[in-house]
């Protein structure tokens, strides 16, 4: 009867496998070995770390766009200015329908607005406090009231409402004070009001008004004519030595000194044509071999 081999002992294990710079060796299923650092694991553990960091990141992104949508504005004040409202919706209207849209925001009454023409299509609505404002602003503007998108910006200064209920009837007659100087100074200091003063006191005084000095185009973007206009002549120059320089191109018709200014004189052609090519020849031409006289076309 054929003997059967006994199962190999443990220690029949070969013997390669051993521990390698005091490192803990594994064993796999399949009998081979992997110590604690090889390269999966570590693959592993950067792939994470990498992840917490963008992580870390996206938090930091969002925790900063957090405080710069709670940071206010530097000209935020407790009083909203809207534009844009639609003008066909009668005022008494306009006005309940903006405190009814304001209200999650605690609106003050009265809501400002008028009918007349400087104001239409515009309201004032203040607010306990400059969050509020802030708040508000962002969250309704571009609000598509009856069919038109509310504009919203900070009023340039508070209300009397808000000047009331933060600090008392007293500050508010100084600011009811302030802001009838403030107007007054700007009514004085505006342009057309100082133009149609000034036009009065002319007429009053039997001045003459000041005209408006009117800007002339530069000679040499003059439109073309069949004259032209000679300047920066030498001195002694007549209407000969003109002739005999201009008469080299066809068409002269007439050459005009100018007694009272002889640096400059007039030359006439038959047309448009003939002076431009006369124009465009003698432009700097030097007539005594020295001074450049300078030749454009006459104004109209």
């Amino acid at each position: 009867m054929a003997e059967v081999a006994p199962p190999q002992a443990a220690d029949a294990v070969p013997a390669q496998i051993e521990q390698q710079d005091g490192g803990d060796i594994e064993m796999n299923g399949d009998g081979n070995g992997s110590g604690n650092g090889d390269e999966p694991i570590q693959a592993d553990g950067q792939e994470g770390e990498q992840q917490q960091e963008e992580l870390e990141n996206e938090n930091a992104k969002e925790e900063q766009e957090e405080e710069q949508g709670d940071k206010l504005p530097e000209d935020a004040c407790e009083t909203l200015y809207l534009q844009n409202l639609n003008e066909k919706v009668r005022i008494p209207v306009i006005k309940e329908t903006l405190y009814s849209l304001f209200k999650p925001y605690r609106p003050l009454q009265p809501v400002i607005a008028h009918r007349n023409v400087r104001m239409r299509g515009q309201a004032f609505i203040s607010f306990p406090d400059v969050q509020s404002a802030n708040e508000a602003k962002k969250d309704v503007s571009e609000f598509p009231l009856y069919g038109k998108a509310i504009q919203i910006s900070f009023a340039r200064g508070r209300s009397d409402n808000v000047v009331k209920k933060l600090e008392g009837d007293d500050e508010l007659e100084k600011h009811k004070v302030q802001r009838l100087e403030e107007k007054k100074r700007k009514r004085r200091n505006n342009p057309l009001r100082q133009k149609a003063q000034a036009k009065l006191k002319a007429e009053e005084t039997g001045a003459a008004p000041l005209k408006k000095q009117r800007l002339q185009m530069p000679d040499e973007y003059l439109p073309p004519n069949s004259v032209l206009f000679i300047q920066n002549l030498p001195e002694g120059t007549t209407a000969d030595d003109l002739r005999e320089v201009f008469e080299v191109h066809a068409g002269l018709v007439e050459i005009r000194t100018i007694p009272a200014k002889k640096d400059i004189a007039f030359v006439e052609y038959a047309d448009e044509n003939a002076a431009t090519v006369a124009k465009e020849a003698l432009h700097n031409f030097k007539i005594d071999g020295e001074t450049k006289m300078k030749v454009t076309y006459a104004r109209k």
